[in-house]
This record gives structure tokens, sequence and C-alpha cells, in this order.
């Protein structure tokens, strides 16, 4: 029952990402006012932002009363103690690439029952692309329009060296160190978690990690589901998978995402590289 319920919760998502995509379209390569929030440069925010967030909130809670709703914009993030189902929200993933104006940002939501990433919903505008999955049902994939086709994230039968996506943005000295112990023949740059994930469930890339506690729930919940939904693994960087709910709402244990098969054989150094960001003991 809760598979078909979760469903019609998908398609309700989908349909707010769109809404939500052409407030930001409306706005994308204009002269939008920028603000540092919380006073930090690194972290910018704009109208695009909040025209977003304000549109996809009032649709969930529109839709589902009963479901909590915490999203990147909107102060009152104490649903994230609740139990039971919460949306998590970011209205705007990549706000820096929106800014640079080079399509790689995205639209994410993602709902997690009782912790647990269920579904997720990633949409890139730019470009007309959306990701969706229910974890246990399916992920799939529409582009500009076209037929939407199933996604499995998993590498062909004779791939040897993987291929990480990195940060358009940033990328530290511990990930080279990471790729170097992984035997990494290729890297491949991209803003959004969303869209790195997207890599991932697509097989442009195997894996994606991110050795920082700075992403919170909503940077990950909608790509988890996704990848999950794909057959792959989204966890921290001990390889477990990720907990949602709590007063702080950071992936306290960084992010790794790969296809199923790479799991064990990065395990070791993804723990390293935890260890060695002080996200693991």
């Amino acid at each position: 029952m809760e598979s078909r319920t979760l469903r019609e919760e998908l398609l309700v998502a989908e349909r707010l990402a769109r809404r939500a995509a052409e407030a930001i379209m409306a706005l994308y390569g204009t002269d939008v006012q920028v603000e540092a929030k919380g006073g930090r440069p690194s972290d910018p925010v704009t109208e695009a932002d909040r025209r977003a967030n304000e549109i996809i909130v009032a649709g969930l809670r529109d839709a589902f009363p009963d479901d909590g709703v915490v999203a990147e914009e909107s102060p009152d993030r104490s649903d994230g103690l609740r139990g039971g189902r919460v949306w998590y929200v970011d209205p705007l993933d990549g706000t820096k690439e929106f800014l640079a104006r080079n399509g790689e940002f995205a639209v994410m939501l993602g709902l997690a029952v009782e912790g647990e990433a269920r579904l997720g919903v990633v949409y890139q505008p730019a470009r007309d692309k959306l990701y969706r999955g229910v974890v246990g049902e399916g992920a799939w994939l529409t582009e500009r329009g076209g037929a939407s086709r199933p996604l499995r994230a998993e590498r062909a039968a004779d791939a040897q060296a993987p291929r990480l996506a990195v940060s358009r943005s940033h990328r530290s000295e511990l990930v080279a160190r990471f790729a170097e112990q992984v035997g990494v023949r290729e890297e491949v740059r991209s803003g959004s978690v969303g869209l790195k994930v997207g890599l991932v469930v697509e097989g442009g890339v195997d894996l994606y990690v991110h050795p920082s506690s700075r992403t919170r729930a909503w940077d990950a919940c909608g790509p988890d589901a996704i990848l999950r939904a794909a057959g792959g693994f989204f966890g921290g960087l001990d390889g477990e998978p990720q907990r949602y709910g709590g007063e702080e709402l950071r992936t306290e244990r960084g992010i790794l995402a790969c296809t199923a098969d790479l799991l064990e054989r990065v395990r070791p150094a993804a723990r390293q590289l935890g260890e060695a960001a002080g996200l693991l003991p």
C-alpha cells in the first residue's frame, strides 16, 4: 500500500519541482540580487532560491498537511525533530552555478519515512532533465519532454578503473588522495549534489565523495532515494546509510555515493578519507 501511495507523492513532487523551476528560470541570466547567507560569502542566496522555496513548501503543505517539511530557505526547521514522514527541500541546489550561468543547478525534493530516504526528485531546469525515484519501485529519467526511461546504477561488465564526480567549485587535496587510492581514471566536474548523483545513476561516473559535514539533509535526501532506487549506494564515508532528522540536519559522516558493486572496493579508502577530514573516529 505504501509504495502505491508514494507514487502519488512522486507526481506531486515532480509538479512542484517544475513549478519552482519556472520561477527560477524567470530570473536566470538577470542581475538578481545576491546576499551572503549568515554573512558567509561562500554561501550565496538569491530571490530565485526564495521564490522556489515558497512554491514548494506551500505546495507540500497543501497536498500533505500531516507531513513535516524542512526546507533550506525556511527558518523553522523543527519538523526535522519529528518522526513519520518528513520532506526535505533544496529549492535551488547549486546557487553558485545559477549565478555563474552554467546551467548546473537543480531543484531537489526528498521524502524520508522514519529517518530513511524513500522518494526523491532532482530537476535540472536548464536542461529540462528530471531524475526521480521511489526506493523499492525504481528510478527514471525524463529529458526535454521525451519518454521516461528507467535508470540502473551499475557499471559495464568490462569496467576497470572507476570514474569520479568532483565539485566544479572546490576539490580538496583529501579527495585527490582518495582518487589515487582507488585508482580513479577520470574525473568529471559538476555543480549540485543532485546532478553528481545523477551522473552515477546515468552511468556517466561510478562514484562521488564529499568529505564535509556542512552538507545538510535537504542536499542529500532526494539524491539518496533516487540512487538507492536505481540499485546504488548512498551513505556516509563509513559505508553506512544516511539517516534523516534531528537538530543539526547535517550529513555528519560526509557523503559516499556509488554503484553497488564498487562499495566494498572503495569503502576502506572512503573511511580513511572520513578519518582524515575529522568526520569519523
